[in-house]
């Protein structure tokens, strides 16, 4: 006999109000149409939640803060708008400041569509965030309770995306491919390092420029070439007719010694 299913309390789990989602209110959603009105109800208010907690950031208090008393900027009122989201048309309030200073995030200004939790779970993981600063900046900003777990999925995706593309098969043939290290300040622990992100930038047959794969090291040297070359290899170059790099001691015999064929040319700035 089958395990009874548990009964998941929704309340509990994403962190509402106890008794939000009890019995004598689940009955009221007699229909399908009940349940998609309630769900652009409760998006509604979540952006309007979203906004509320960006004007808090703004001004630097709460709604109703003594602190806000004689702090140059306040709250004043707000104003109507309708956005498109996922789960259809809907008109929210959005909080105007009377500087007219405030520029929200969740819905951008002159913008008619809200934004995607998971653009800004990406973003934010973009800027060098760790997972759990990301956890911490969305519940104290914006007042959204999202696990680790849950942020940790999105992030993969991101992850599993830039590895797709950075193994993704090569034509066999470039006409021209550039090659060069450009130097990075990144954060490394408590410290800022450079890093230098290796980039070829290839020509095709057909006129086309596509960038075939960027590679992260300490900093540039025909060593580190050497494992770009042989990643291009493998990927299905066979041929480069003319590749254009810097100056850099022993760049040349690097490239002859994968690609024989490759006519160098050292870039016109060097």
């Amino acid at each position: 006999m089958p395990k009874k299913k548990e009964k998941v309390d929704l309340s509990r789990k994403y962190s509402l109000p106890e008794g939000v989602f009890n019995d004598e209110f689940l009955k009221q959603l007699h229909t399908e149409e009940d349940v998609e009105r309630f769900m652009n109800d409760l998006h509604a208010q979540l952006y309007e939640c979203l906004l509320q907690g960006e004007m808090d950031v703004h001004l630097g208090y709460k709604k109703n803060d003594p602190a806000g008393n004689n702090s140059g900027n306040s709250r004043n009122g707000s104003y109507p708008k309708t956005i498109q989201t996922i789960h259809g048309e809907h008109e929210i309030e959005v909080p105007r400041d009377r500087n007219g200073t405030f520029e929200p995030l969740a819905v951008p200004r002159h913008a008619h569509r809200g934004f995607s939790l998971e653009k800004l779970v990406i973003s934010l993981y973009a800027k060098g965030m760790s997972v759990s600063d990301i956890e911490e900046e969305m519940r104290d900003i914006y007042q959204v309770n999202l696990s680790s777990s849950a942020i940790s999925v999105i992030t993969n995706k991101v992850t599993q995306a830039a590895i797709e593309w950075q193994n993704r098969p090569l034509e066999s043939q470039y006409l021209i491919v550039w090659m060069d290290g450009i130097v990075f300040k990144v954060r490394d622990g408590s410290k800022v390092i450079n890093k230098t992100v290796y980039l070829a930038v290839g020509l095709d047959r057909t006129g086309h420029k596509q960038v075939l794969g960027m590679w992260v090291g300490k900093s540039e040297s025909a060593a580190f070439w050497m494992s770009v070359l042989t990643d291009l290899n493998a990927r299905g170059v066979e041929d480069i007719l003319i590749t254009c790099t810097d100056n850099l001691n022993g760049f040349t015999e690097t490239i002859r010694s994968v690609f024989p064929q490759a006519a160098t040319q050292v870039c016109v700035v060097h």
